[in-house]
């Protein structure tokens, strides 16, 4: 009996660094494969498959794969405002995704909007000033040694300040 040489299944020891990928067992391989390899690529390469434009204002959120009670799509976070330049554009970032891994990945683009990160960024101000809540207070008031009690109250004052 022959064994292929050129296998991407680890028969023999081979010298040297190899990928991840390359290590796993068969079954594992096809998981990746069919779930991670699109949405990972996609992530990496996300500014060449949507220019330089929209890859300010909009981001892959998830990829569903296609089954039987769907076909294969790609959600889209846009921030709010940008919607209609995305929509126009479909067609376009569809064929150039398909053209990117060979063959028919995306059937579907479904776009989500967001609000502007500005409003984000006040709301993150705004958890910020209440770092450790009351639950949290009362378990250090009951601590008993001071010191230790001190520093747990200096550490909340410099991530309120943060």
């Amino acid at each position: 009996m022959q064994f292929k040489k050129y296998t991407k299944q680890r028969n023999e020891s081979i010298q040297g660094l190899r990928s991840f990928k390359d290590t796993l067992p068969k079954n594992i391989k096809k998981v990746i494969n069919k779930k991670g390899h699109i949405y990972s690529e996609t992530l990496s390469n996300w500014k060449y498959l949507v220019g330089d434009n929209l890859f300010e204002v909009c981001y892959p959120k998830s990829f569903k794969n296609s089954n039987k009670f769907g076909v294969s799509t790609l959600m889209i976070m846009v921030r709010r405002g940008h919607e209609v330049d995305l929509e126009y554009s479909k067609k376009e970032i569809m064929n150039k995704m398909n053209s990117f891994f060979g063959h028919t990945v995306v059937k579907k683009l479904r776009l989500i909007s967001f609000d502007d990160e500005k409003e984000i960024m006040h709301k993150k101000k705004n958890q910020v000033d209440s770092v450790t809540n009351s639950k949290y207070k009362k378990k250090i008031n009951d601590v008993k040694n001071e010191k230790i009690k001190k520093s747990l109250n200096e550490l909340n004052k410099v991530f309120r300040e943060k």
